[in-house]
C-alpha cells in the first residue's frame, strides 16, 4: 500500500507540479538519490528510468553550479538535498573528463577536518560553437562552459544576394573559421536567427527582408556540414535562455524577456522551461493589441503593440517633432537630447516608455513572471530610460502586496545573443553529452 501511494503521488507531482515545500527542501536542482526518505522529483517531469538516471542527475547538478556559482561539495548536497557520497559519485567523472575543475581551497572551520575546495567548470572543457544570423550579417564565436566569449568571427550578408546557398556559404564559413581556432573539438552549434523558426525541425519559416532564407532546414545543413549536434531557435528565445545560463536570469525559475528595437518580440522561462508554443511558434508579443483601432502593422491587423514601441515609431516621431537626424535616432540618443534640455525629446522619451510599459503591464497580468529582462535598443537608453518605464509600468498593475516584481536591462545584445545559442545547445545536451 506504501509504495502504491508513493507512486500515486509521484504521478500527481509529475502531472500537476511541486507539491507544497518541496521547492524549498530540494532546490532548482532536485538530484534524484536512491534510499529511504531521500526521493526527489523535478516537478512536471516524467519519472526517471534507471537507464537515464545517471545523465540526468549530471545534469541536473551543472544546473545548480550555474545556478550557484563556484562551490563545494558540500555546498552542492544541501542545495539538492542529496548527500555528499552522491555529490561525490557524480562530481568525479566530470572531474576526469576535465568538464569540471578545482578550485580554491575553502578553510575549515573551528571545529577542524579536512579543507574543501570548490568545483566549477575547467578552462580544457569542450567550448560550444554559437551563430548569430542576423538580416544583414552572420557572427559567431566560440563560448565557454562558464560564459567567456572567444574567437569571434562576422560576415556582411549583401543585399545583393538572392539565394539561401550563398547565405548558407557564408554562415558556414564564418563557423568553419571559428570552429578551426579552437584547442578542443566542439560540444555542438547552437544558431540564433532573427526571425520565425519551427523549433520542431530546425528549419526557417520567415526572416522578412531575405525571403529566400524561407523554408531554408538550416539545422540539417549545419549537421551535415559539420557533423556535430545542432539546436536551432529564434534570437529572442536565445537570449533568455542566455539569461538563464549566464545572466540576470540565473537561479529563476520564472521571468520573460523582451527586445525592443526595430521589432518587438518576447520569450517566457515558466516553471524552469522555456515556453516555445506549437513548433516554435510563441513570443510574438508585439502584435498584442494596446490601441483599439490604433495605427495599422505591416501584419495587416491595427493597434499592435509594434507600432507604438519600436525604432520605426521613433524616428517617425523625431521627424514630425523636429528633432535633429531622426533617422540616426535611437533610445541611447534620445535621452542624451532629453538631457540636454531638449523639450521635444523629453516629450517623446516620456511618450516612449509609456509605450512600453503598457505592453510590459499586459504581460505581468496575463503571465505574471515577476521578472522581465528588456533587451534591444532600449537598453541604449540606461537608467533613465528604465526608470521612467518602471514609473509607468507600476502605475498600470493592480495592487497586490508582497508581490517583488522587477525590470532589469539585458547585457549587450551579441554577447546576450551569442550567450544564449551556446545555451541552445547547453540546454539541449547537458543530460546527454555532458
Amino acid at each position: 500500500m506504501d509504495l502504491l501511494i508513493r507512486r500515486l503521488r509521484q504521478q500527481d507531482l509529475s502531472e500537476h507540479g511541486t507539491a507544497p515545500g518541496d521547492r524549498d527542501r530540494t532546490g532548482s536542482a532536485g538530484l534524484v538519490e536512491g534510499g529511504q526518505n531521500t526521493h526527489r522529483l523535478i516537478p512536471a517531469q516524467s519519472l526517471i528510468s534507471a537507464g537515464t538516471l545517471g545523465p540526468a542527475n549530471r545534469g541536473r547538478l551543472l544546473q545548480a553550479l550555474y545556478d550557484m556559482g563556484p562551490s563545494s561539495r558540500a555546498d552542492l548536497a544541501r542545495f539538492t538535498g542529496v548527500s555528499r557520497g552522491t555529490i561525490g559519485g557524480i562530481v568525479q567523472p566530470l572531474l576526469d573528463q576535465r568538464i569540471l575543475a578545482e578550485g580554491e581551497a575553502i578553510p575549515p572551520n573551528q571545529a577542524g577536518g579536512k579543507p574543501a575546495t570548490k568545483l566549477w567548470f575547467s578552462k580544457e572543457a569542450k567550448p560550444i560553437c554559437a551563430v548569430l544570423l542576423m538580416h544583414d550579417r552572420v557572427h559567431t564565436c566560440l563560448v565557454s562552459l562558464e560564459g567567456e566569449i572567444n574567437a569571434e568571427n562576422v560576415a556582411e550578408v549583401p543585399q545583393a544576394l538572392t539565394g539561401a546557398s550563398d547565405v548558407f556559404q557564408i554562415v558556414s564559413g564564418c563557423v568553419e573559421r571559428t570552429i578551426t581556432s579552437s584547442s578542443y573539438p566542439i560540444l555542438g552549434i547552437g544558431a540564433a536567427v532573427a526571425g520565425m523558426i519551427d523549433t520542431e525541425t530546425g528549419s526557417i519559416l520567415r526572416t522578412g527582408p531575405v525571403p529566400y532564407l524561407d523554408g531554408f532546414p538550416i539545422r540539417a545543413e549545419l549537421t551535415k556540414k559539420f557533423g556535430v549536434p545542432v539546436v536551432v531557435d529564434q534570437d529572442t528565445r536565445a537570449l533568455i535562455v542566455g539569461d538563464r545560463w549566464f545572466g540576470q536570469g540565473r537561479g529563476r525559475r520564472n521571468f520573460a524577456v523582451v527586445y525592443i528595437g526595430e521589432t518587438l518580440r518576447g520569450a517566457l522561462f515558466l516553471n524552469g522551461h522555456v515556453h516555445r508554443g506549437a513548433a516554435g511558434a510563441g513570443g510574438e508579443i508585439g502584435h498584442t493589441i494596446v490601441q483599439l483601432n490604433g495605427r495599422a502593422c505591416h501584419c495587416g491587423r491595427r493597434g499592435c503593440w509594434e507600432t507604438v514601441a519600436t525604432l520605426k515609431w521613433i524616428r517617425e516621431k523625431a521627424r514630425s517633432k523636429g528633432l535633429p537626424q531622426p533617422h540616426a535616432l535611437n533610445a541611447g540618443r534620445l535621452v542624451m537630447l532629453a538631457n540636454q534640455g531638449v523639450k521635444e525629446a523629453v516629450d517623446l522619451l516620456d511618450e516612449y516608455a509609456f509605450n512600453v510599459s503598457v505592453g510590459l503591464a499586459n504581460l505581468q497580468h496575463l503571465i505574471a513572471p515577476n521578472c522581465i529582462i528588456l533587451h534591444g535598443d532600449v537598453v541604449h537608453g540606461g537608467r533613465r530610460m528604465l526608470d521612467l518605464i518602471e514609473r509607468s509600468f507600476r502605475d498600470q498593475l493592480l495592487d497586490r502586496p508582497g508581490d517583488e516584481i522587477r525590470l532589469a536591462l539585458g547585457d549587450s545584445e551579441n554577447v546576450a545573443a551569442l550567450r544564449g545559442a551556446a545555451g541552445l545547445i547547453l540546454s539541449e545536451l547537458l543530460n546527454f553529452v555532458i
